[in-house]
């Protein structure tokens, strides 16, 4: 079997654009909806925004390849770098890695894409790690790049890359192609489709030894920032990770030809439902800002520490809901006390409880806005339903 590389039209990529035309106006759309509606955050809230979207970003592009980090000491690297105020806390250098890439990537979005930054990237991804000979460069092992699964007796091969010989050139026409297509570019395209494209492109190259998925979406990410002319702090890694199964599916058929639509239409689908996610963490903080206006002077010192603490969690709160304990061990309160400070945030308004007695669960008295995943039908039409 042949690969999308292997094929004569590589890497002219052929696609419907009828298709993709509808989903790139809602994106659009999205796009002004969210700055328009970030504009009405005080100067705190639109700090945390970013911190918190960054954060998720780097977090989530890590575990979809595996590698768990610790999300605070992400967030403590990233607002140190951004410099806003943070402590002492003492970083990884996974950590320190990734949030490095993703600050870069956030402040030079707008910049024409190269080598340089690439390898820069790759650094910072392998900060402070050993184990890999090719760092900073593109690969130059002889053996081939496979993306394999199952026993090692036995492994099902999904993908084999181009050879490391020939890396170079390939990366020279994608970094050309990348910035001939950006808005400002002698060929732009809009911006999910050469996201799309840029990252298929990107990972069907895999050009560096390993951190080629972290990279290929960060690129994606510039992609979508370039196109809406600022960081869309879009939410793309998280709804990647929410759909991963599917996420390499689509990879893996896309891998096996140069005519793309469908694999542009799952990735316009999956990109307006990070979007969404982005509005929705917006309109969070808005709500949080009203909530905080109408209590404040209402509550004493405990109950305020322990509201602050769980809308720090965001939209989706605490997993399974606030408990009395969870209120105990925040405030230090007593079982007794925790109890009718609790009831109190109720009658106030401040909290929702659902359930009785020890089974009673809290949550912010803030709409829930669920999100429905989003797929594009064949005549380009968006239809809320399962990927």
């Amino acid at each position: 079997m042949a690969w999308n590389w292997q094929q004569a039209d590589w890497p002219n990529f052929t696609w419907d654009r009828r298709r993709l035309a509808r989903a790139e106006e809602h994106f659009l759309r999205g796009s002004g909806v969210l700055a328009g509606t970030a504009r009405h955050l005080g100067l705190e809230d639109q700090e945390q925004l970013t911190v918190e979207a960054i954060t998720l970003e780097a977090v989530t592009t890590s575990e979809i390849e595996g590698e768990v980090l610790d999300r605070a000491s992400v967030q403590s690297s990233i607002r140190k770098q951004l410099g806003l105020a943070t402590g002492k806390r003492r970083v990884g250098p996974a950590e320190q890695g990734i949030a490095e890439m993703m600050v870069d990537l956030y402040r030079v979005f707008a910049a024409p894409l190269s080598g340089a930054r690439l390898f820069a990237w790759h650094r910072m991804l392998r900060h402070g790690r050993r184990g890999f000979k090719d760092i900073g460069r593109y690969r130059t092992g002889k053996e081939a790049m496979q993306v394999v699964s199952g026993a090692i007796h036995a492994p099902e091969v999904h993908f084999e890359a181009p050879p490391s010989a020939d890396v170079p050139v390939e990366m020279a026409r994608f970094v050309r192609w990348f910035n001939r297509t950006a808005p400002d570019g002698g060929e732009p395209l809009p911006a999910l489709t050469r996201a799309g494209i840029a990252h298929l492109y990107f990972v069907s190259i895999h050009p560096f030894e390993d951190g080629n998925g972290r990279i290929g979406r960060a690129i994606a990410e510039k992609a979508l920032a370039q196109g809406v002319g600022q960081p869309t702090l879009t939410a793309l890694a998280a709804t990647i990770l929410a759909r991963r199964k599917a996420y390499y599916t689509a990879l893996e058929a896309a891998n096996k030809g140069n005519e793309i639509t469908a694999w542009l239409s799952w990735f316009a689908a999956i990109t307006i439902e990070a979007q969404r996610r982005t509005i929705a963490w917006v309109d969070f903080l808005i709500d949080k800002t009203r909530l905080l206006d109408r209590l404040r002077g209402r509550l004493n010192e405990r109950q305020e520490k322990a509201l602050l603490r769980m809308l720090r969690e965001g939209p989706k709160g605490f997993e399974g809901g606030w408990s009395a304990a969870n209120y105990v061990r925040i405030t230090g309160a007593s079982p007794a006390t925790a109890t009718r400070d609790l009831t109190d945030l109720v009658a106030k308004g401040a909290l929702v409880r659902h359930g009785e007695r020890r089974h009673a669960r809290y949550r912010a008295a803030i709409p829930l806005r669920p999100l429905v995943p989003v797929t594009i039908e064949e005549s380009g039409e968006l239809r809320e339903g399962m990927l």
